[in-house]
């Protein structure tokens, strides 16, 4: 009996030093986490961290006006740099007066291009033809690197408004990207002009006086008037105003002018080439309409015929991948639109294959990214022509303030299917994964656990009236002022980023 009570205390004895030293090491874990946590914020305030700093770095403020004429501008958002992001998307917004064009030329990147607002045709050359497209509110359209190309304002009395992804993947890297004008005179000069005289006298087989004109005639800039208002100034102008028979025995004197471009290929593997006569003969009408319709280039997509992936009461999102539109397959980009009704959110998620580019298009809201140590990256105010960022795998939702819709529209770093992991809501994580081991994860009961995440019944769009109040001074603030310079007014009649 001695014996035994001595095994006894002896066990006591020896759980209690077991407990102890596991309860030290485990205080001894939770202190080195929370060491380490303190270390990194430290790092994140001075500077030191690893992720990107400050909310501006989310929100692209980084602008830069490319072309400016009496007939248009474009503006450029820079992506900004880092290991962080998995790739550089620039955003293009073109404005465009009625009855413009857009002279002829190819850039060192691809190009997606939405029509915001208006009506277009888009001419550029696709296995050494000519495909013209005509586009409307709504439109996506692909131009690949290389390709030239050209934009006509089609609208009757309206201004053209585009915004454009420009990747800059096969860029040469000399700024955001880099046009090679093919038409243009003094203002922009022309590739041609890089020639000397007698070498396109020999190619043209004109006079070395005809080409010198030809190549000093324009001075209007890559965005020039076409209306019959404006003085014939440039030779754009005068090329218009010929008759048919004359533009054509012009035209005709222009032997075609075509080179391969080595190692680059289309969508079919097949190299691609240029040719300067059929691009020309486009714009200035000598082609015969049905040769035209038979070309074989893709078609253009249009968000607002399609029936949204996903609708509630409290708002809607559309996802286009290559399998809705096969050119975004050889870009790699995907194309997003979300409309979210006041005082909803997109529920708190995370993208796990690609970074989002976005800017908003209507209304206003608030966008909240948390970094991967589980602290607030951002949360910050957004109004209509705001562009901002959200890199791969970070946490992230958007918020639409009280005052009326938030719509946004953007790229996505990948072509494949999108699959957003929610955090939040009846179709989260938190529902899919196993209850026990999120209870204990947590440090709560499963029936805790299990009334705190059912009790969202809604999915993916979320109300949130709560979260989302109504900010008296920004309703105080004038419509120009919520319009950041980036594109001042982009969504209405006013040419984006005039002071």
């Amino acid at each position: 009996m001695r014996n035994l009570v001595t095994f006894l205390l002896l066990g006591l004895a020896l759980c209690h030093a077991l407990t102890t030293v596991m309860g030290y090491r485990g205080n001894e874990e939770e202190d080195w986490w929370r060491e380490r946590q303190r270390e990194e914020e430290e790092q994140e305030r001075e500077g030191r961290g690893r992720y990107p700093q400050g909310e501006d770095w989310f929100v692209l403020r980084d602008s830069r006006r490319v072309v400016q004429t009496e007939a248009g501008e474009m503006r450029v958002v820079r992506s900004p740099g880092g290991r962080i992001l998995d790739r550089q998307l620039h955003m293009g917004f073109i404005t465009m007066e009625p009855k413009s064009l857009f002279v002829p030329q190819y850039i060192d990147s691809s190009l997606i291009i939405f029509i915001r607002r208006g009506e277009a045709k888009v001419g550029n050359i696709y296995k050494d033809d000519l495909a013209e497209r005509t586009l409307k509110t709504g439109d996506i359209y692909r131009i690949s690197a290389g390709s030239a190309f050209y934009i006509v304002n089609t609208g009757e009395g309206q201004r053209l408004h585009i915004i454009c992804s420009i990747d800059p993947a096969e860029s040469l890297g000399l700024r955001e990207f880099q046009s090679f004008f093919i038409a243009g005179g003094t203002y922009p000069t022309s590739i041609l002009s890089g020639f000397g005289l007698e070498t396109l006298s020999n190619a043209f087989n004109v006079s070395s006086e005809e080409v010198e004109e030809i190549l000093s005639s324009q001075n209007q800039g890559p965005i020039v008037h076409l209306s019959d208002s404006h003085e014939p100034r440039s030779m754009w102008s005068k090329f218009l105003q010929l008759k048919e028979q004359e533009r054509l025995r012009h035209m005709k004197r222009m032997v075609e002018l075509q080179q391969e471009r080595p190692r680059e290929q289309d969508e079919d593997g097949e190299e691609i080439k240029w040719s300067w006569r059929k691009l020309l003969t486009s714009v200035f009408g000598t082609e015969n309409k049905k040769e035209r319709e038979t070309r074989k280039a893709p078609d253009s997509y249009n968000l607002y015929n399609r029936n949204p992936d996903f609708k509630n009461n409290y708002g809607w999102s559309i996802a286009v991948d290559d399998s809705d539109y096969s050119p975004l397959r050889h870009s790699g980009i995907g194309v997003y639109l979300v409309n979210l009704t006041a005082g909803s959110m997109m529920a708190p998620h995370v993208n796990p294959t690609a970074t989002e580019y976005g800017i908003v298009l209507r209304g206003s809201g608030r966008i909240q990214i948390v970094y991967p140590n589980g602290t607030a990256a951002m949360s910050k105010k957004v109004s209509e022509g705001d562009v901002f960022v959200v890199p791969r795998y970070f946490a992230f939702c958007q918020i639409s303030s009280r005052t009326g819709p938030f719509e946004f529209f953007g790229y996505t770093t990948s072509a494949r299917k999108n699959r957003p992991q929610f955090l939040v809501g009846a179709s989260s994580l938190l529902r899919t994964l196993p209850n026990p081991e999120l209870a204990v994860a947590f440090g709560v009961s499963e029936y805790r656990l299990r009334n705190f995440t059912d009790a969202q019944r809604e999915a993916v769009i979320l109300p949130t009236a709560g979260v989302a109040p109504p900010d008296k001074k920004e309703k105080m603030r004038t419509e120009f002022d919520k319009v950041p310079r980036v594109i001042k007014n982009f969504g209405n009649d006013m040419i984006m980023g005039f002071d």
